[in-house]
């Protein structure tokens, strides 16, 4: 452990593109699952919707279904979800469909 926490720089590993034919079904699932995950967390701490995120009143405008989120904060699930699976892919593991 570095004795200065203000030293720390992240260390991202480099991926390869993922062929967007094969992998866009399941980034939009898992994107769609990273939310659910998101708002159900806030949701259990209290967390409601509102048009505007306050922190005091705990209100996000982003607890609503996957589907009705802005498309900024798709893509950012979406970014998520394609460096979990290039991280998956980088490590070994295949990702196959069962049949």
């Amino acid at each position: 452990m570095k004795e200065n926490k203000l030293d720390y720089t992240p260390n991202r590993w480099t991926f390869h593109r993922l062929t967007s034919r094969i992998f866009n079904p399941i980034i939009e699932r898992i994107a769609e699952n990273i939310h659910e995950v998101w708002a159900k967390a806030r949701m259990d701490e209290g967390w409601t919707y509102g048009e505007k995120r306050d922190d005091i009143h705990k209100k996000h405008p982003c607890l609503v279904p996957y589907d009705e989120l802005p498309e900024e904060e798709k893509e950012y699930d979406r970014n998520t979800a394609m460096n979990t699976i290039k991280m998956v892919k980088k490590l070994g593991f295949r990702i196959e469909r069962e049949e």
